[in-house]
């Protein structure tokens, strides 16, 4: 596995094969088992198109753009070693680890505009955080250049806000969605479950225990025949919220939405639903969602 951190260095890389497919995934660092897997997927995505000699890259850069003022940008993990052996164990080529000069060597006066979806959910409460990764997004692209690009479900509305943003700019990327990955007891993997307190950690899982009642609700009310309107679906999001809340959480949102806009669902719809969530346990935001 070949480490660079100046983009000179990785196109040289990419220049001794011109014609290899590259698949791409993008992390933050301080990597858990739900990267290492977007990696395991890259290299599958690889071999399923054909493609022997294709390269799995993946970049770990902290990005300041993506963070609010009062959030954790100087105290988030930097674990640089621990994630080299990560990676080069999941099958990885080329890591891509810049220094903060490399990617913004002047002040950022062009950024990605994102569209009204920015401002839902994640956006209310993290103004011009999907700005800030939609642009750090678009330059690893022009970047690496890759033909599939990797994204985990656990940041769902990341997902469809880079999808979009694929789509409407006409990037040659494809991408990809892999699913979240949980510990056992179904606390979705997080760099920020480490922030967790003991006691925090064994409450934690309750998140996902919440939404999974939450879509056994819609569907009760679905094999019933009963249609679900706007207040009934607002009724049991605050009734899930407030179940959090009796055990200690500050819930920003429980949110059931359609899945292709993040829009709430129009009335009698109950297809191609996701409930989203995020709460505070502690001084740690976690978040998570749900298809049904």
């Amino acid at each position: 596995m070949r480490i660079v951190s100046r983009i000179s260095e990785l196109r040289a890389a990419f220049a001794e094969a011109p014609s290899a497919v590259r698949a791409f995934v993008p992390t933050m660092g301080n990597l858990h088992e739900g990267h290492i897997s977007l990696m395991r997927q890259a290299r599958a995505q690889l071999a399923d198109s054909g493609a022997s000699d294709g390269i799995v890259a993946a970049s770990v850069f902290v990005n300041r753009l993506q963070f609010g003022p009062n959030e954790d940008f100087e105290r988030y993990p930097r674990t640089f070693e621990r994630d080299c052996a990560a990676l080069e164990a999941g099958g990885v080529d080329i890591v891509f680890a810049p220094e903060e000069s490399e990617l913004y060597p002047e002040p950022q006066q062009y950024y990605v505009d994102p569209p009204p979806a920015q401002k839902l959910l994640e956006g209310a409460f993290r103004p011009d955080h999907f700005r800030g990764v939609a642009t750090v997004v678009l330059k690893l692209f022009n970047i690496v250049q890759p033909q599939f690009a990797f994204f985990g479900k656990k940041d769902y509305q990341q997902l469809l806000l880079i999808r979009g943003m694929a789509r409407q700019l006409a990037l040659p990327v494809a991408i990809v969605a892999g699913e979240t990955v949980r510990d056992q007891d179904g606390l979705a993997l997080s760099s920020r479950n480490g922030y967790l307190s003991p006691a925090e950690r064994a409450e934690a899982p309750r998140l996902y225990r919440q939404l999974c009642a939450l879509r056994e609700t819609i569907l009760e009310h679905r094999r019933s025949g009963k249609t679900l309107g706007a207040e009934d679906y607002s009724r049991i999001e605050n009734a899930a919220a407030s179940g959090l809340d009796t055990h200690g959480w500050k819930t920003d949102y429980i949110s059931i939405r359609r899945r292709s806009d993040l829009q709430a669902p129009a009335s009698p719809e109950t297809d191609g639903l996701v409930i989203l969530a995020a709460s505070r346990l502690g001084a740690t935001r976690l978040i998570d969602n749900i298809e049904l």
